[in-house]
């Protein structure tokens, strides 16, 4: 977004939120409403000519849902709207949420973490709306602030963001981490980007389907109850990947699948990027920085309750609890003092640009 990011802000404390909704910003055709949806959890609309996103500013700033040309970005879930919650099982039916920031993923049974670690449903400190001009042009974003203070542990200031442009059908989730204390302090981030299953979409990605870049979990953790069908298909899929390339047997993500796809390459502009091409025609796309989210996990899930195709997420680790991580190299160490940011590009792709960005990412692997 460039330097000039709080060029003109606004603070917006709890009271300001009330069950009507209200636009109180308008900058061109960018627009953010405040709401209070009927549970009591505060949301914010940020609007522009192509669609919205709904961000929840005061509960670990979870981007709720998103839609673009009537195309609605989120996973199907029981939850009609987002409920108070201390761990996100408890309301698990967004697009996005920070995981980490300590720990993070599924805890083993040693592990003393929750799922995805204190960042998905924290309560915030506070939020505002900011908007500017940069290079690429006028902007307009959620912003929000956790002050994470434990005695004898970790001090750190979290600051994520969700930023809209006009005419855009995607839009940037970033999270910046400053550590606080003189002492460096482990830091797992995980993008936790849930998009709508779509039956026959196709996954686009800059590698091919081989066992060597798709790597299928074999580990089953410990929610998920498996039976000898599914032990079958994870041989099968460990090793030929590319039987789920198309979302084509709903019924083969219940439980669910997760695969780590590994040596990936940037595209032109520097990024690693993702699609998941829809029969419609059209896609969901993801993308970012592979220097500072060098994994990448996908996660499919499809039952009779939630139907999610995470099929690119963005992390700086793999999602198998700290103790796991740790042992693989994977947990980093942030100095005291030190700050860190972490972005990622979501977004729709209409049908008249959806063919020629599954050539370029495709491309990036040859």
């Amino acid at each position: 977004m460039g330097a000039n990011l709080d060029r003109a802000a606004i603070d917006l404390p709890r009271s300001f939120f009330g069950e009507k909704e209200r636009v109180v910003l308008r900058y061109g055709e960018l627009t953010a409403s405040l709401f209070r949806y009927d549970t009591g959890v505060e949301a914010i609309r940020l609007s522009n000519a192509r669609g919205r996103a709904i961000v929840l500013p005061y509960m670990g700033q979870i981007v709720w849902s998103a839609a673009f040309d009537g195309v609605e970005l989120a996973m199907q879930s029981m939850f009609k709207e987002p409920r108070p919650a201390k761990v996100i099982v408890e309301t698990y039916g967004c697009l996005v949420y920070h995981a980490g920031l300590l720990r993070n993923g599924v805890p083993t049974p040693e592990d003393t973490h929750v799922l995805h670690g204190e960042m998905p449903c924290a309560e915030m400190d506070g939020a505002g709306l900011a908007c500017g001009t940069d290079a690429t042009g006028p902007w307009i974003a959620v912003t929000s602030a956790r002050e994470y203070a434990m005695g004898f542990g970790a001090h750190y200031l979290a600051t994520p963001r969700v930023v809209l442009r006009p005419g855009a059908t995607d839009f940037d989730v970033v999270m910046e981490v400053e550590n606080l204390s003189a002492a460096p302090m482990d830091l797992m981030y995980l993008c936790h980007v849930n998009f709508a299953f779509a039956e026959g979409g196709r996954i686009v990605q800059p590698v091919p389907f081989t066992p060597e870049h798709v790597v299928t979990r074999t580990a089953i953790p410990g929610h998920v109850a498996p039976n000898d069908d599914y032990r079958a298909l994870l041989g099968e899929l460990a090793k030929n990947p590319v039987k789920m390339a198309i979302l084509s047997e709903p019924h083969r993500y219940d439980p669910e699948q997760v695969f780590y796809i590994k040596g990936l390459s940037p595209g032109t502009d520097g990024l690693v990027h993702f699609m998941m091409a829809r029969p419609e025609g059209d896609g969901f796309a993801i993308a970012w920085d592979n220097a500072t989210m060098p994994h990448t996990i996908r996660w499919v899930l499809a039952n009779s309750d939630q139907r999610v195709a995470a099929f690119a997420m963005p992390a700086t680790c793999e999602p198998e609890g700290y103790l796991a991580e740790k042992r693989k190299g994977n947990v980093r160490s942030l100095a005291g003092g030190a700050k860190v940011s972490f972005a990622t590009h979501i977004g729709y792709v209409d049908s008249t640009k959806a063919a020629a960005a599954a050539q370029s990412i495709e491309g990036a692997s040859r």
